[in-house]
């Protein structure tokens, strides 16, 4: 049924919508409704087993007429005269968000390509991969400049009330440096704010965004609450500053409210509420011109002020207009009162310079971020760098070349120039300020008066009262709105507990009202202590610290050579950015010390939790990149390393299966190799058919996250196989990098073998004599009550089990996704998830499930006391016995336990043999001292006990009556696990019987046993006979049984070289 799609909603772009692969041949079909170069011209529904477009026909391309399924509703377009599932490059196919109610869009799968192409169903145009409108048509509205935002931020209460005093104590050419400093720190935080933003799509959450986003969860969620805290109290310094410019108006006409502190707390707390709300109804972008356009105003006014004579009013507040005698007196610093150092006065300044960062701040609010951020930011530098130096014309030296740095505002104190008893340089000009210079009464001046600009160097003074206004107040709004925008972003990460509270959006916009009130309250609080110059070094070390991750961040993100990292913004360096961020915290600690190592032990505290929790994000943060660097470069180095006995490590491929099968075995062999070697996972999936294997790899990441709440340190495998054997076969010979590569085999002990099909009893021997071929130790392990726990697991509802035989008739539907369906051989307490006697189910794995499943706990995860760890260390194996149990042992839930070694010897040289084989352990340093001889292990084992052995093998008995060969191997044609009777060998079997009386004897109590199996000889010894060994080796005991063999190389030595 051929059904019209329907047009594009952008038809210029439809001609990106097909491709010329996995093309299908159809018949002609009726133009669709769409007009551009490619169009989507058909929706088709074919029945199972029925025939239509996308079914195989004669002289297609199609060579199976199998059928597969599309992993998402990816439709056909028709290009080139045909129908085709591939699609060309498209936005959609890389974005990882969507609107509200669209579809997903994404391009088909590698299976929808790869495999046999079979529509199951109708397809509807909800699926259609066409861009959204929002790509097509242009916002409609301009966006939100970040320039203009700098700006206001930089040129806020510092440049006003603070710079011409910091003047009057550094001196002019200080001040020239304090700002070049600053300007060096602000312009390579600049550059690399741009490299970091154009390296990616940016979304809301500005600095911290930038940096949890580069350098990951860790640095970004710490340096993201600093960030926002030090915004909040920001909003404070620019509304006392406002509020200490409205106080001194106030006592300019005697009209303070209470006195001159309680006055600016009044005017802070009533100015930063009605702050507050115009933050929460919004404040339109025309009203930040106005701002904007205000202060350069109050410039050009300040600018003619200095050039216009000075009335005698302005003369008694030492105001004389340009001096040379001035300018050089000013040039040098004149250090007063606790913030007089250079860097006391750099703290107060540099908060000035922290609105580098207030145009990314609303990265959410830009329509490009990437071109936003960069051009804004880095022009608002250039230009605010511009109006501090270039009028350093106009703000350092007009100051330092026209007002001295003592006057007394009275108009009595003017003398006749020359007269005796004047001191000071305002004699020269006929005013004598030698009174209050002496008692350090002097209420204007330089160095005493803030309002220096706004009552003498203006043309007129209420414009430099507006433009103070117009600053300190567009910057007191920019950090109120950039702070909850910041914390918003923090919240809804979840990085830590107890502050989600406050990420709620209200509105269209998701407006953060609960993080606007928090930082009202913070910055109220900060607000109380009405001194300007207490509350911008406080600023100055929490901005530092972020301007040094920022700067961090770019180096190491450059440093790592990630392909990820490709910032559109090229005029970066990193080792810039590295020296910007050595620069700033040099600066805090120059600054404030004891500030500087609050700052820090703020930000190792937050990454210490973040580190400890390890919350569920990945970022592509460049911490990722570096490991995977440092994992590269010691593993091509290791390669290089020759291998010795002393630096032997147990490496590990466990058969767990799927590992939440078999916790015992996972935390067992974790124990051990926690911290100190490899733990590999191995698992083999018998999959039917071929086109599930890409289904059953998505498995993978649940069980690594499984591992990872266990806190296994593991990795995990799989490998897909026709049968276990040959599956063991690649894990064995592929599992590892270079030397990080397994020398041991750990399974379970295959507890069915004896009703188990024959075929998986001899695989299951064959798996042991391949690692052997292959060099590796081998370790079995069994317990009483087994390993394999998925029949509780089924019990609890985790798992769902359907028969194969129900989906053959039809009785169930497969399952959809995100579920995966792989076909995985169970069984009781089976190995490596292989039932022994063939039978087939069907296993749906829920991958989220999987790892938020209850963990079963173990032998293995508790306290195990002052009990005993018994070795049977009878054959030597090269250590191996020996090395695993002393490794268990080291760790704390096992310390307490005594390791008792047990060997076989002669009753006649009990003593000579003991004081042997101490002196051998002694030498390996183990710390075994315990040595118990047993000289009864030859001994003949009790009647009943053969005769449960002889019991044991009947039913794989031939009963050839010693037969010569020939006949026998004809008997045994096709049933290899068959015993002759001539390959019972007696002896041998005995021994296994005996030694299993001597283990109910001695460790009947003990935690653990460790012991040495024998090995059965390839081609000579049947499987069913070697199991019968183990078996009888291992029955009836409680405590955990450990079956070790080495590959007969040495792992302990007591050599130093």
């Amino acid at each position: 049924m051929n059904v019209p799609g329907p047009s594009p909603p952008c038809p210029h772009l439809a001609g990106s919508w097909a491709g010329a692969m996995a093309e299908l041949p159809i018949p002609d079909l009726p133009p669709a409704h769409c007009s551009g170069r490619f169009t989507i011209s058909t929706l088709l529904s074919v029945e199972e087993g029925g025939r239509g477009p996308y079914t195989a026909t004669e002289g297609s391309s199609c060579d199976s007429v199998q059928p597969t399924h599309l992993s998402s509703s990816t439709l056909c377009s028709r290009t080139f005269g045909y129908n085709t599932v591939d699609v060309v490059p498209a936005y959609e196919h890389y974005a990882n968000s969507k609107g509200v109610g669209d579809p997903r869009k994404g391009r088909p799968s590698l299976a929808d390509l790869h495999s046999i192409l079979k529509v199951t169903g109708a397809c509807s145009s909800a699926g259609m991969v066409w861009p959204s409108p929002g790509v097509c048509a242009l916002m409609a509205s301009s966006p939100l400049s970040p320039q203009i935002r700098c700006m206001l931020n930089i040129w806020g209460v510092i440049l006003y009330l603070r710079l011409p005093w910091i003047t009057a104590q550094a001196g002019i050419a200080l001040t020239w440096l304090i700002i070049l400093m600053s300007v060096t720190v602000t312009t390579i935080t600049g550059l690399s704010i741009s490299a970091i933003s154009t390296n990616g799509k940016v979304k809301s959450g500005g600095t911290y965004f930038l940096i949890s986003r580069s350098l990951g969860p860790e640095l970004g969620g710490s340096i993201g609450l600093i960030f926002a805290f030090a915004n909040a109290v920001a909003v404070a310094m620019h509304t006392v500053g406002f509020a200490e410019t409205v106080r001194d108006l106030l006592q300019e006409h005697n009209s303070l409210i209470v006195d001159p502190t309680n006055d600016i707390r009044i005017i802070g707390v009533i100015t930063v509420t009605v702050l507050l709300g115009i933050s929460l109804a919004g404040m339109e972008w025309e009203a930040k011109i106005l701002f904007f356009l205000v202060i350069l105003v109050s410039f050009i006014n300040y600018l003619v002020g200095t050039v216009i004579p000075a009335t005698a009013e302005k003369q008694a507040k030492g105001f004389f207009s340009y001096r040379a005698d001035i300018f050089a007196q000013n040039f040098v610093p004149n250090w007063r009162g606790p913030e007089g150092s250079f860097f006391g006065l750099f703290s107060i300044f540099f908060p000035s310079a922290t609105g580098i960062l207030a145009g990314a701040n609303i990265s959410g609010d830009l329509k490009d971020p990437a071109v936003a951020i960069p051009k804004g930011t880095l022009m608002a530098i250039f230009w605010t760098t511009v109006s501090y130096l270039v009028p350093a014309l106009a703000l350092c030296v007009p100051p330092g070349a026209c007002v001295v740095r003592d006057a007394s505002g009275s108009l009595n104190d003017s003398v006749a120039v020359g007269s005796p008893g004047c001191e000071g340089l305002a004699c020269r000009f006929g005013w004598n300020f030698t009174a209050c210079t002496q008692q350090q009464s002097c209420r204007y001046g330089l160095s005493n008066y803030y309002q220096v600009l706004m009552s003498m160097v203006s043309g007129f003074g209420p414009l430099i009262t507006a433009g103070i206004f117009g600053a300190t107040l567009s910057s007191a709004l920019a950090c109120l709105v950039s702070a909850p925008k910041v914390f918003q972003c923090l919240c809804k990460d979840q990085l830590y507990p107890l502050i989600g509270f406050f990420g709620k959006g209200y509105g269209r916009n998701s407006e953060p009202i609960r993080g606007y009130m928090l930082t009202y309250v913070i910055a109220v609080g900060f607000i109380l202590i009405a001194e300007l110059n207490a509350i911008a070094p406080i600023i100055s070390n929490f901005f530092l610290c972020s301007y040094a991750l920022i700067n961090f961040s770019c180096f190491h993100a450059s440093i790592t050579n990630s392909p990820g990292w490709r910032p559109s913004f090229q005029y970066y360096s990193k080792w810039a950015a590295l020296f910007g961020a050595a620069v700033s915290v040099v600066i805090m600690f120059l600054l404030t010390w004891w500030a500087a190592l609050i700052a820090f032990g703020i930000v190792i505290f937050l990454l210490g939790y973040v580190l400890y929790k390890k919350p569920d994000v990945n970022w592509g943060s460049s911490m990722q990149a570096s490991s995977y660097n440092m994992a590269l470069n010691y593993s091509v180095g290791l390669s290089e390393v020759d291998e010795h006995i002393k630096n032997y490590r147990p490496q590990c491929l466990v058969l767990t299966g799927p590992p939440n099968f078999r916790p015992a075995l996972v935390d067992f062999v974790g124990t051990f190799t926690k911290n100190l070697s490899l733990m590999l996972c191995g698992n083999v999936l018998i999959v039917s058919h071929l086109q599930k294997l890409v289904e059953s790899r998505l498995m993978a990441d649940g069980h690594t996250k499984w591992l990872t709440k266990r806190k296994i340190k593991a990795f995990y495998t799989d490998v897909v196989a026709e049968d276990l054997r040959s599956g063991v076969q690649m894990l064995i010979q592929a599992a590892g990098l270079g030397k990080m590569r397994p020398n041991i085999l750990v399974l379970g002990y295959k507890r069915n073998w004896r009703t188990a099909s024959p075929q998986s009893l001899e695989d299951y021997v064959g798996i042991l004599h391949d690692a052997f071929d292959f060099k590796y130790g081998v370790c079995l392990m069994r317990m009483k009550e087994g390993l394999n726990v998925s029949q509780v697991l089924q019990a609890h509802g985790k798992w769902f089990w359907v028969a194969r035989d129900a989906q053959r008739h039809g009785m169930c539907q497969p399952a959809p996704c995100p579920q995966t369906k792989v076909t995985v051989l169970v069984g009781h307490h089976s190995c490596a998830g292989i039932k022994g006697d063939g039978d087939s189910e069907e296993l749906l794995l829920d991958p989220t499930t999987l790892a938020s499943e209850h963990q079963a706990s173990t032998i293995f995860q508790s306290e195990q006391g002052k009990k005993t760890i018994d070795i049977y260390w009878l054959f030597d194996d090269g250590g191996l016995t020996l090395l695993i149990p002393y490794l268990l042992g080291r760790k704390k839930r096992w310390g307490k336990c005594k390791i008792r070694v047990f060997v076989g010897g002669q009753i006649n040289r009990m003593d000579e043999e003991r004081k042997a084989i101490v002196s051998l352990l002694s030498k390996f340093r183990l710390g075994f001292h315990e040595v118990h001889i047993l000289p009864d292990i030859n001994q003949k084992p009790r009647p009943e006990h053969i005769k449960r052995f002889d019991e044991l093998i009947a039913p794989f008995r031939l009963n050839d009556g010693f037969k010569d060969e020939a006949t026998v191997n004809e008997m045994r044609q096709g049933c290899p696990w068959k015993i002759s009777d001539e390959e019972v060998d007696k002896n041998r079997s005995l021994r296994q019987v005996r030694l299993n009386e001597i283990l109910l004897d001695y460790s009947r109590d003990a935690a653990l046993i460790a012991i040495t199996p024998p090995i059965g000889r390839k081609g000579r010894c049947p499987s069913s006979l070697y199991m019968a060994w183990l078996e009888t080796l291992s029955q009836d005991l409680r405590p955990p049984i450990i079956l070790t063999r080495g590959n007969q190389e040495n792992v302990l030595t007591f050599y130093c070289q």
